[in-house]
């Protein structure tokens, strides 16, 4: 097994991100290293920034950043950090809720049954698909055993010896 070196790793791990986003494919064509190897080093590699889980100090830097920013201005701004915009939208929207008061406690029971509501509707459709899949599995070898089973129309229709058709 080769073992590469931290720094060459982190060069490449920093192809792999914004801006350049260079593909896997490629770089494994440019440094010979395999595919699977680069695929091992960017999962856990992935920057903070790309599986959005910022530091909550960071996130309300990046909102306060943008806030007199144009949509433009923006954009790339965005693709400077490696954002999406649609992510700013959220934080800036929890930014603004953080000093909401908080809900009551009648509130909060009626968010906890319907969540409980919304779990026991979900448990409820996946046992429904189950059994809806099980009956069309049924009826497909219900078919299948039917066509097994029943003579073909050429012996059935034949005539018999009083001219009449079988069947």
């Amino acid at each position: 097994m080769t073992t590469y070196s931290n720094e060459l790793k982190d060069s490449i791990m920093a192809k792999m991100l914004p801006p350049s986003n260079a593909g896997v494919a490629q770089l494994a064509a440019e440094t010979g290293i395999p595919r699977d190897t680069l695929y091992g080093w960017r999962r856990p590699g992935a920057s903070a920034i790309a599986l959005g889980t910022l530091p909550s100090e960071e996130k309300f830097a990046v909102v306060v950043e943008t806030a007199s920013l144009n949509e433009l201005d923006l954009g790339e701004y965005c693709r400077r950090k490696g954002l999406f915009s649609e992510q700013i939208s959220a934080w800036r929207e929890t930014c603004e809720q953080a000093n909401a008061p908080l809900a009551s406690k009648a509130e909060r029971a009626e968010r906890r049954a319907e969540r409980a509501e919304i779990v026991r509707l979900g448990r409820e459709l996946q046992r429904k698909d189950r059994a809806l899949a099980e009956a069309a599995a049924l009826l497909v070898l219900q078919k299948k055993i039917r066509a097994i089973t029943r003579p073909t129309c050429a012996k059935a229709c034949a005539p018999t010896r009083a001219g009449t058709v079988r069947g």
